[in-house]
């Protein structure tokens, strides 16, 4: 398992510079990050994940609204192996037609990734968590109905807020969890209070234990009320300090 950064954390720096801002990623130490939107961005991107020595082995994608064919080509180029679709809104998630209706758009994008060598992703947000469909989470009914190719990416954070233990989905959702989103603050949907993991209310690294098939842990701010480059260095410093503790602890 290793760590990525979700570039959308760094929206405002990147619409100033780019390049600078994944130099700075790089300095922090990050080696892999996880792009936005990177269709439209691909060409400068790529440029500089290559003069950083960045790898990008997953990226968000709207891959139900847009050209699909486009966005593959796009992650091919930057060699993004898993492209994600970030948000499906609430209005969605709230019966089960709709839901298999979602899982078959997906399962079809999936089909299509497959041509160029890319997997398929879903990353969740709270309502997912909030509806209930058959006795269970609208996001595990909707996991059940997905094919065996197709990967999830569980904001952990966006399920404490949904109402329900992030260390007892990703338990039940088992291995099509391959991603996680890592993020920290008081549990609520105020962006600008999130804080960096291991300073707010979740059980990080119990969180990171439970995703038993986990490959990459990706730190995201949606926001931050303080310096957003310090805030993910602090993220990164206790994933790194944790995980030395637990490697010493094991040796």
């Amino acid at each position: 398992m290793s760590y990525s950064l979700q570039l959308y954390t760094l929206r405002n720096a990147i619409q100033e510079d780019l390049a600078d801002t994944i130099k700075k990623v790089a300095e922090i130490g990050f080696t892999q990050v996880e792009p936005y939107n990177f269709v439209s961005t691909a060409k400068e991107l790529g440029a500089a994940l290559k003069e950083y020595g960045l790898t990008a082995p997953s990226g968000h994608a709207p891959l139900l609204s847009q050209d699909q064919d486009e966005i593959f080509a796009a992650a091919k180029e930057l060699g993004i192996g898993t492209v994600i679709e970030p948000y499906i809104t609430a209005e969605h998630w709230q019966d089960a037609e709709t839901i298999q209706a979602t899982a078959a758009k997906l399962n079809a994008a999936a089909k299509k990734g497959a041509e160029y060598g890319i997997r398929v992703g879903y990353h969740n947000h709270a309502w997912e968590l909030e509806s209930s469909i058959e006795g269970q989470t609208a996001l595990e009914y909707f996991e059940g109905l997905l094919d065996p190719a197709l990967v999830l990416e569980v904001d952990t954070y966006w399920v404490a807020v949904g109402g329900q233990d992030p260390v007892e989905i990703l338990t039940k959702l088992g291995d099509p969890v391959k991603f996680i989103h890592i993020k920290d603050g008081p549990l609520n949907t105020d962006t600008k209070a999130q804080q960096p993991a291991g300073q707010g209310k979740i059980p990080v690294w119990d969180v990171i234990g439970a995703a038993k098939s986990l490959e990459v842990g990706v730190v995201e701010f949606d926001d931050y009320s303080g310096d957003i480059f310090d805030g993910i260095a602090q993220s990164l410093a206790f994933l790194s300090s944790s995980a030395k503790a637990t490697e010493g602890a094991q040796a």
